[in-house]
């Protein structure tokens, strides 16, 4: 376990926090603890405008959640490269390296999605890629960015980077791994590691709180496939949904840029969590999510499914 001495959380500033996904979660996380959150004005990739926040705010924690992904999807990346590097590579290096200089502990919400399966670590053999691994796959542009990015985080000694991996959240946000494979004509069925956030993003308060740094596998435990994570939504929110199988050489004719599959070890995370914080396995953190989701779009929307938005309803 490598950490820094840990500071109280007292103020943080959020990167990401005012149109990111994560970043909003956390923000409203920490204000349910009483914690004091700035949303952050300034772009990481212009680095004298980062250095003055930092300056002005003068914050005990940082929060990086800020990061290109395309719209609407990560194919967006292939085209757009340096868009992709000026946030992703020179903006997050920038924000960790400004706040290094601080000495102000700074988390990266980062990704997991830099490994494939191999002979190694082969698919359904419960074998996860631990955090010493180097990242194996490079067949998405947004994937080779994260895995430029983690060998020089890893170098900053304020830095903890955990990473996500599928994030699923109990509402029909558009980042939803869940809302976005409901909406698909067909999808590959594959195990992976996913993160729950209802149950991780507070996990990660707890991490930061601790003063942990370095690389995390930030992922329930195990595995849960496609279809599995389908299933569970026909069961709680729309029992007239249907999907289709295909392949992964049929996926990849019509994508622009490879997809991540990989099982992420979860064991140095289990070990390091403070004793009072619980993860549960991944098909367990999926089956509580779609119930909390059954009872938040029904208060949302009323009774389901017929009370669903349109572009989740398949005729």
């Amino acid at each position: 376990m490598s950490s820094a001495a840990p500071t109280p959380v007292t103020k943080a500033l959020i990167y990401g926090g005012k149109t990111g996904w994560i970043g909003g979660k956390m923000a409203a996380l920490l204000r349910e603890k009483g914690i004091e959150v700035v949303l952050a004005e300034s772009r990481v990739e212009n680095r004298a405008d980062v250095a003055a926040e930092l300056d002005s705010v003068k914050p005990s924690h940082v929060l990086m959640a800020a990061g290109i992904t395309g719209r609407p999807n990560i194919d967006w990346c292939e085209d757009h490269k340096p868009e992709t590097i000026r946030t992703n590579v020179i903006g997050t290096l920038n924000l960790v390296d400004l706040c290094n200089e601080r000495n102000i502990h700074c988390t990266v919400y980062a990704t997991g999605c830099i490994f494939k399966y191999d002979d190694a670590h082969p698919l359904g053999s419960g074998i996860g890629f631990t955090e010493e691994d180097a990242p194996n796959f490079d067949e998405s542009f947004y994937s080779q960015t994260k895995g430029y990015m983690e060998p020089m985080l890893k170098c900053y000694p304020n830095c903890l980077i955990l990473r996500v991996r599928m994030p699923i959240s109990d509402d029909l946000s558009h980042r939803n791994f869940i809302t976005k494979i409901v909406k698909y004509e067909r999808v590959v069925n594959i195990p992976n590691s996913m993160t729950v956030l209802y149950e991780m993003l507070p996990a990660s308060v707890a991490m930061f709180e601790k003063g942990l740094t370095g690389v995390y596998n930030f992922c329930n435990p195990g595995v849960i496939s496609h279809n599995e994570c389908l299933d569970l939504y026909t069961k709680y929110i729309d029992p007239t949904y249907k999907y289709k199988n295909f392949s992964l050489e049929e996926q990849a004719k019509v994508l622009k840029a490879g997809r991540s599959n990989n099982e992420l070890d979860a064991t140095k995370l289990l070990r390091d969590l403070p004793e009072d914080v619980k993860i549960n396995d991944i098909k367990t953190a999926v089956e509580l999510c779609m119930q909390r989701m059954q009872k938040n779009l029904t208060d949302e929307f009323g009774p389901l499914p017929d009370s669903l938005p349109k572009e989740v309803r398949k005729d």
